[in-house]
């Protein structure tokens, strides 16, 4: 059964978690609606009510990808407004450098991802990145690559 994902008509507040190793970014494919991918993100989600965001990205990351993390650097803030499917979204993204507590996921070529629609994560050249052969989401996130060290 195909689960159909159209973005919140509301501005919704997320956190992703950077990680880079090799000159390789763990990234999640974002699809649509026909299966195919559409470009890739970094892991996260939402921010709950009452939740921080770092509370938040170590909550998305161990029901996600069954790992703790380790918060590296700074936030950076990147506002997102984008369409999907046809259907606007709006998102202010929190994005932090941070490290895997389980090592074993950085020599793993494919990692299943437990969310809403259940996905894979996978390590990807910044350079194929950067070219822009694979689309990176959220957009404005491409000129922080340059910045995180890596992990």
């Amino acid at each position: 059964v195909m689960t159909v994902w159209r973005p919140e008509q509301r501005i919704r507040a997320i956190v992703i978690g950077i990680t880079i190793r090799d000159g390789r970014i763990l990234a999640v494919d974002v699809e649509n609606d026909a299966g195919a991918i559409k470009g890739v993100r970094p892991p996260g989600g939402a921010i709950e009510f009452g939740e921080t965001r770092e509370a938040a990205l170590r909550r998305e990351f161990r029901e996600e990808l069954n790992t703790e993390v380790d918060i590296l650097g700074p936030w950076t803030v990147v506002e997102n407004i984008y369409e999907h499917e046809g259907q606007k979204g709006h998102e202010f993204v929190f994005a932090a450098a941070i490290r895997l507590a389980d090592e074993t996921l950085y020599r793993r070529e494919e990692i299943s991802v437990m969310d809403d629609v259940p996905t894979r994560a996978r390590w990807l050249s910044l350079d194929a990145l950067r070219s822009g052969k694979t689309l990176l989401f959220p957009d404005g996130l491409g000129k922080l690559l340059d910045g995180p060290e890596e992990t």
